[in-house]
């Protein structure tokens, strides 16, 4: 790569779709990664799209965690914020967003880790970078947008939950999606700081008593999509590079 790319986005259903960016491909030993390079203000980012733009919609379950989290590490990028479509247990308002802090993983048959040959054991005290949830957190309150936090429960999908699964996983957590995990684990072995903005699109399954369709997640989606990417390039542009981290040293004495 012959510029300096400064922070990527990692992006859910039909985020960012048409925005003209310069495409290219990334490979690696997990497989090849569909990567969009554009420029604001003078910056380079990528915007990697999980679901794919050119190809068929992957399911979530489907997605190539692994490769995506490596592309983004052979980029040369350090930061990450990827956005999420969640529906809520705690009946945040549709159309606003959420911040996870923690996480709980039910998924069940995704490749989560890159350490099959050797023993490493990052530390997921803080799952989320605090300095990138920080500066989303500051950017949704500059912008005067509700501003909620708490914990992301992932499921395998692409099923939608019961209401059964909801009742258990509402004890615990505040939202439920599909995407979630393994991703922030994989950024976290790669020692990039990474943080989530997720949409709530719905009421949990189970919340209402309506039937939940795609078609319903997608059409809030589409109406806050220009919002959420100009409250993510706010953060990055506005994040404390005084404040320190240590995403960077997550596999030091994590290694057995």
């Amino acid at each position: 790569m012959d510029r300096e790319i400064s922070f990527a986005i990692i992006g859910g259903v039909g985020f960012l779709k048409n925005n003209g960016y310069e495409k290219m491909t990334i490979s690696s030993a997990y497989g090849d990664v569909e990567c969009f390079i554009g420029k604001t203000s003078g910056i380079n980012f990528v915007f990697i799209p999980r679901h794919s733009i050119s190809g068929p919609h992957i399911p979530p379950h489907m997605i190539n965690y692994r490769a995506i989290i490596c592309a983004v590490k052979k980029l040369g990028v350090k930061k990450v914020i990827a956005t999420n479509s969640v529906g809520s247990m705690k009946g945040h308002p549709t159309g606003s967003f959420f911040i996870p802090d923690d996480f709980i993983d039910f998924t069940k048959n995704r490749e989560s880790t890159y350490f099959h040959d050797q023993t490493v054991h990052v530390d997921m005290n803080q799952p989320y970078c605090p300095r990138l949830r920080q500066s989303l957190m500051n950017a949704l309150q500059e912008n005067r947008e509700d501003l909620f936090e708490g914990t992301y429960v992932c499921t395998e999908g692409p099923r939608f939950e019961t209401k059964a699964e909801i009742q258990m996983m509402a004890s615990f957590g505040d939202v439920v999606g599909m995407t979630g995990l393994p991703e922030v684990v994989l950024a976290r072995e790669m020692e990039i700081c990474y943080a989530s903005i997720c949409t709530i699109t719905n009421p949990a399954c189970g919340m209402g008593n309506e039937r939940l369709t795609a078609d319903e997640v997608v059409g809030v989606l589409q109406k806050r999509e220009n919002v959420l990417f100009d409250l993510i390039i706010h953060s990055f542009f506005s994040m404390d590079e005084k404040k320190k981290c240590t995403c960077s040293l997550a596999k030091d004495q994590a290694c057995l």
